[in-house]
């Protein structure tokens, strides 16, 4: 944000913020479900199909089914848990390396959304879009109720006994199989809580854009796993916070919008994105080499 000051101060101008923040909020919803995921040493790629599902879900269903949109929504989040439950199926029960189970549902959520719209963009109903650009000090609803959700699943992983069976469960399985905590149902939950995450990321994304088309959530695959590697989540599992998630989705966003407004073009995001992954991943290599040696040097000093 300094840097963004003094070096373009329009970015940090009101317009500029909140033009910014709906979509960073947006990236940080579902970037704290893939780091539940990669917490349990694994990871999701079906994050592109699912959120663009339940846009397109929640801008086309109460039209096309005549249903109501608050009962869309629901029924968009159970369809989305029912995802993250069939992902999670392959990878503990069929043993599918999670890279692969979730490559290939994501292309399978792809081609739905595909028949399901037949190309064409859905229009959002009024009462959602209303709902989600509702401003309450300033800031659209969006913005406060992502605020809200990353604060209690922070929470929960942080300052409950089952959140730290949870970390616990990625961070050393054998250990928490050990002190019978259920790994599996660990992994199972977090791919379905992710895949819900992805869901409420679409309904957002629907409710704030107005007009979807099926290729809505395409975008957000690199960037939720640049978030999550940049929040300081590596992707061996266990460690990471939910709070350092959101922070980067911020710090991604605010960089992204930065360059472009430098005058760099579109396509400058991709490298951004795989520069920041790189520069997190040294630096997460270093900081665990250093700690690795603070360790071998007070067991030695115990000795």
């Amino acid at each position: 944000m300094i840097i963004s000051a003094l070096i373009s101060p329009r970015t940090m101008s009101p317009i500029s913020l909140s033009a910014m923040l709906p979509f960073a909020a947006i990236l940080a919803v579902a970037a704290v479900g893939q780091t539940l995921v990669v917490q349990q040493r694994g990871i999701d790629l079906s994050v592109g199909g699912t959120i663009s599902l339940a846009a397109v879900l929640v801008a086309a269903g109460p039209v096309k089914h005549q249903i109501p949109t608050l009962l869309m929504v629901v029924i968009v989040l159970l369809v989305c848990a029912v995802v993250g439950w069939v992902n999670s199926l392959l990878v503990t029960r069929l043993m599918i390396t999670p890279l692969v189970a979730t490559l290939a549902i994501n292309a399978v959520l792809v081609g739905v959304v595909l028949l399901y719209t037949g190309g064409s963009t859905a229009a959002t109903p009024d009462g959602l879009s209303n709902f989600v650009s509702f401003k309450i000090l300033g800031a659209p609803t969006l913005l406060w109720l992502s605020i809200l959700l990353v604060i209690i699943l922070a929470v929960v992983a942080s300052k409950t006994v089952f959140g730290r069976q949870f970390v616990l469960s990625g961070a050393n399985p054998a250990t928490a199989i050990t002190n019978g905590i259920k790994v599996e149902r660990n992994v199972v939950l977090a791919y379905v809580l992710a895949a819900v995450c992805y869901g409420v990321a679409g309904i957002f994304l629907a409710g704030y854009l107005q007009n979807v088309t099926a290729s809505a959530g395409n975008s957000y695959l690199m960037s939720v796993i640049a978030v999550v590697i940049v929040g300081g989540t590596p992707l061996t599992g266990g460690r990471g916070t939910i709070i350092g998630t959101a922070i980067a989705a911020l710090f991604m966003s605010q960089l992204i919008q930065l360059v472009l407004t430098l005058g760099a073009p579109t396509a400058t995001q991709m490298l951004i994105q795989a520069i920041a992954i790189s520069v997190a991943a040294i630096l997460g290599a270093v900081r665990g080499g250093k700690n690795k040696r603070k360790k071998s040097a007070k067991s030695k000093a115990a000795a």
